[in-house]
């Protein structure tokens, strides 16, 4: 086992075997994805899209396989069990590393459908992982604070729309849609600059989730609450690599859909985003309460 080497060491193969393992699966996506641009027929679509997500499966795997050469991980999980693989799922997480992506992968990929994540509009100028993520129809979002909402309400509308035709492509064949709702990193710097009123989170922002149930709403079974807790600490990417994420527990709870909020207009009424936002306020109170038995356990 690699994890026995010395962590630089074992931090330099494992950035090796994650860059090998994109440069094999990430030229056979964009084939694919070429492939549905240039015959967008719904048919066609039909067919090419289970594919990517076999090529995306095939990479996640290979990826858990990696990690489990380099990591001596203590996994503690609960609520994974009876999830279905031809199910529609929204999924919401909190967000601490960029380790919680291959924590999320390796944990829920064959048991849900292929999780799709809301990124960053930057992300798509990420080399190599940017266009694997455009192949997989991972939506790229613009992030606005409250403030500019409220100045220019025409962005609200102009993410509803970035929003809506991503979904319509989720709707064709199972998929999980994943958001993490802080919309970036947990640190101690920005949870001070935030003033965030949760002890172990930043404060949640309702606006994705929310347009994908607007959008899906009829078509999602089930959200999956979805909590990470590093008892050591959120390692950072480095520290991930070198084999440095010795115990995760991860907590995942299957929620209703909240169908009266789902059926609102989250864009153009203030009601239903004020009803939104306590909804997902009370989901963030049970997180917090959550992460901290988990740390105290």
């Amino acid at each position: 086992m690699l994890e026995r080497l010395p962590p630089p060491l074992v931090g330099i193969m494992a950035s090796l075997l994650l860059g090998l393992n994109c440069l094999f699966w990430v030229p056979l996506l964009l084939l694919l994805a070429v492939l549905k641009l240039l015959l967008p027929q719904r048919a066609v679509r039909l067919r090419l899209d289970p594919l990517l997500v076999r090529v995306a499966e095939a990479w996640i795997a290979c990826n858990s396989g990696w990690m489990a050469l380099t990591q001596k991980t203590d996994w503690d999980v609960e609520g994974i069990e009876g999830l279905q693989r031809r199910g529609w799922y929204l999924v919401n997480c909190n967000h601490q590393t960029w380790a919680d992506i291959l924590v999320l992968q390796h944990l829920l990929t064959g048991r849900i459908p292929l999780l799709k994540f809301f990124l960053k509009q930057q992300l798509v100028w990420v080399p190599v992982m940017g266009l694997a993520w455009w192949a997989l129809d991972f939506p790229f979002m613009r992030r606005h604070s409250e403030e500019v909402l409220r100045a220019h309400p025409e962005l609200r509308a102009r993410d509803q729309e970035v929003t809506r035709i991503a979904c319509e492509k989720f709707a064709l064949i199972p998929t999980s849609v994943m958001n993490f709702c802080e919309g970036t990193r947990f640190t101690a710097a920005k949870h001070r600059q935030q003033g965030s009123p949760y002890r172990h989170l930043l404060k949640p922002k309702a606006g994705g989730i929310a347009l994908a149930l607007n959008v899906m709403g009829d078509r999602f079974h089930a959200i999956l609450d979805v909590t990470i807790v590093y008892p050591d600490g959120a390692p950072d990417f480095w520290q991930f690599l070198c084999g440095r994420m010795r115990r995760v527990r991860v907590r995942v709870q299957t929620l209703p859909v909240p169908r009266d909020l789902a059926a609102g207009d989250y864009a153009a009424d203030a009601a239903v985003r004020d009803a939104f936002q306590q909804w997902l306020q009370h989901v963030w109170r049970e997180k917090d309460a959550q992460i901290a038995r988990l740390l105290a356990g």
